[in-house]
């Protein structure tokens, strides 16, 4: 029976899938010195890679669950639990030094386990699993993974920040465009108006051209009325000039029949 069983399921749990990595670790670095292309043995060392930063995210959420239960386990169960945590530790550091070796023999980019680079990492300050304490590999796991997590923090405010800077152009732009559809819709306003004015100012103008017209036409009448008139006043025995309707005669002169007498 698994002692972790009697402990906790959870931590029986973790502790079978990190074993299941040993192996395929154990299984992937055996195929890897028999492989000769250079680009398939860079490739898989990739994928083991991969499977090694996924042991590491196991050993510390084993590390977490196992301190979660510390105050409720005798002190064997917790130096049992210990001493598995850096049994595991070392030996995946004696992974990790093997892929650095592997990657230094095909002149590659070292890809760094934790953070993904190569910052602070050098060949001088790897430590190989058979030259360390066991309290040195726990120091170091630990240190790895408090890195790990800050990388993962600032990746995640980056992912955060490209989101919010996303967002605000999204908005930016909404605005614009709704400022932009208010002014063609302010022109077409400004088009009709000044189409209109232009329509009213012809009408105008043509009410203009039509009044002044009646108004010369009447004053060439009354011009001719006054001059008939004059022409009547002055020789009034003219017969060439008719009368004008509604305007009397002028009154003959009449004798008193004393006179006639």
């Amino acid at each position: 029976m698994d002692p972790f069983s009697a402990v906790s399921e959870e931590l029986a749990e973790i502790h079978g899938e990190i074993s299941d990595i040993f192996r395929a670790l154990s299984n992937g670095f055996q195929k890897l010195e028999k492989v000769k292309d250079s680009n398939r043995q860079s490739r898989q060392l990739e994928e083991l890679t991969e499977k090694m930063r996924e042991c590491k995210r196991l050993i510390k959420e084993f590390d977490r669950k196992a301190k979660d239960l510390e105050s409720r386990n005798d002190p064997d169960t917790n130096k049992m639990l210990n001493e598995k945590k850096q049994s595991m530790i070392k030996e995946l550091n004696s992974y990790v030094a093997l892929k650095k070796q592997y990657a230094s023999n095909l002149e590659n980019k070292r890809i760094d386990l934790f953070d993904g680079g190569t910052e602070g990492y050098g060949e001088d300050n790897v430590l190989l699993a058979s030259t360390m304490t066991n309290q040195q590999l726990v120091d170091s796991g630990n240190r790895m993974m408090d890195e790990t997590d800050q990388a993962i923090e600032r990746s995640k405010k980056t992912v955060q920040d490209t989101v919010n800077v996303g967002t605000e152009t999204a908005a930016a732009l909404k605005a614009q465009t709704e400022q932009m559809s208010r002014v063609v819709n302010e022109l077409d306003s400004i088009h009709f108006s000044i189409k209109k004015a232009s329509q009213l100012v012809k009408e105008l103008g043509r009410q203009v051209a039509t009044d002044k017209c009646i108004m010369a036409l009447l004053f060439l009448i009354v011009v001719g009325v006054i001059a008939i008139i004059i022409v009547k006043l002055v020789n009034p025995n003219n017969k060439d000039i008719r009368d004008i309707p509604g305007l009397a005669p002028p009154a003959m002169t009449r004798k008193l029949l004393w006179s006639a007498s």
